[in-house]
């Protein structure tokens, strides 16, 4: 228990993505250690993405695989670009 919660402490043994999009935008998407599914049946509720700043501030999902919790990241990305306006280049 206790090496596991030495491993848990480093930010960087926990964080899938994280994207900065202006200097008051970020998206983040962590591992959260625990379960976070408190009802219903299913996989354990592992992951989190957040967006910190913007219209969009404070929104958050959550996943219960890596792979889940990257394209949630790409989406939140995306979806924090478009409500400030930033179109990324080569797409409208």
């Amino acid at each position: 228990m206790y090496a596991w919660a030495q491993w848990f402490e480093s930010i960087e043994n926990r964080l899938v993505a994280y994207t900065q999009i202006t200097s008051a935008v970020q998206v983040s998407t962590i591992f959260l250690g625990i379960d976070h599914r408190y009802v219903g049946n299913g996989p354990p509720i592992v992951f989190e993405t957040m967006i910190f700043g913007g219209p969009l501030d404070q929104e958050t999902w959550r996943y219960a695989s890596w792979d889940d919790a990257e394209a949630g990241h790409a989406t939140a990305v995306a979806k924090a670009r478009a409500a400030i306006g930033q179109h990324v280049e080569g797409k409208a």
